[in-house]
């Protein structure tokens, strides 16, 4: 499907939703549809910080105040881009014999790439040296466990096709980097990637995170993309899940319950962030407000703001 036939249906459907939008129940008891009501448009992250801390939400999404790059960020920048890149890749060059050391060459002159155009924002990080080696090796081994599973699908390929364009094609996902927002539940969220096999397709999205869960945070990610496609493909997705760089793939199927999880959700962020009154937004003090090794962005005006009363 086109990007313009895309467009198409999406407005056929939301012409369709529009005519029986959702409504939130506002505490004086009218009803009102979502898109009237939401004073911004929300995304997984905007939601996930909120619930962890209504006063982190207002300085970041309301006040707009700078935020501070961290390694973590840059590191996940990077990869992203690596991957998303990878498949750009002509694979009239590549063959049986030679595709294990090309593919991987290829990977690691990307990394490279990648990791250079970032340096000058790495180093004004105050890293150690030893601190920025052990990123970019465990940014190494991150994408090596990725390519692993690429090299395994297309062995597992080359047992029923011998063209490699052809092999490295069905391999491809469908969706690479792709912007999803709804104007119904005013949300929008980018997928990482889509894959399609036959009837069955799967949203996924790819994590540096050292922890092997779907932790509930990650579940609202995922079913929000689900929600979304939905809207705009008209039909639901059969499966949601991350690809975890450090230990491989994870994944749920689409149900019901999860995509009124994220109604749920998007319904009550949107009641939750009508006012631009900080008082609204209360303060969730814990580990992550300051931790041995950094703080949060935001945490020198929120105790300065405590110690005002505020």
């Amino acid at each position: 499907m086109t990007q313009e036939e895309v467009m198409q249906r999406q407005e056929t459907i939301q012409a369709t939703l529009s005519a029986s939008q959702p409504c939130i129940t506002l505490v004086s008891g009218e009803k009102r549809p979502i898109a009237e009501i939401a004073k911004r448009i929300q995304s997984p992250s905007s939601i996930g910080i909120y619930k962890h801390c209504p006063r982190k939400y207002f300085y970041q999404y309301i006040k707009k105040l700078p935020m501070k790059e961290n390694i973590h960020l840059v590191r996940g920048k990077i990869v992203h881009s690596v991957l998303e890149r990878f498949f750009d890749m002509n694979p009239e060059i590549l063959n049986k014999d030679n595709y294990v050391e090309e593919l991987t060459y290829y990977l690691k002159n990307l990394f490279h790439a990648f990791w250079s155009k970032e340096k000058n924002n790495i180093m004004k990080l105050g890293l150690t040296e030893d601190q920025i080696v052990f990123y970019y090796e465990e940014s190494i081994l991150m994408l090596a466990n990725w390519l692993n599973h690429i090299l395994e699908k297309i062995r597992a390929e080359l047992d029923y096709h011998t063209d490699f364009v052809q092999v490295f094609q069905r391999i491809k996902p469908a969706v690479i980097e792709q912007e999803f927002k709804s104007s119904i539940y005013a949300v929008r969220g980018f997928v990482d990637y889509i894959e399609v096999v036959g009837d069955v397709v799967k949203i996924m999205d790819y994590k540096t995170s050292k922890k092997k869960e779907l932790s509930q945070e990650y579940m609202l990610q995922l079913a929000i993309y689900a929600l979304l496609y939905e809207e705009t493909y008209g039909r639901r997705a059969n499966k949601v899940g991350l690809w975890l760089l450090k230990h491989g793939e994870m994944t749920m199927n689409v149900d019901q319950e999860l995509i009124d999880l994220a109604k749920f959700e998007i319904e009550q962020i949107h009641v939750n962030t009508q006012t631009s009154h900080i008082h609204d937004y209360q303060r969730h003090e814990g580990p992550l407000c300051k931790w041995s090794t950094g703080q949060c962005d935001f945490y020198d005006v929120c105790m300065k703001d405590k110690r005002a009363g505020i």
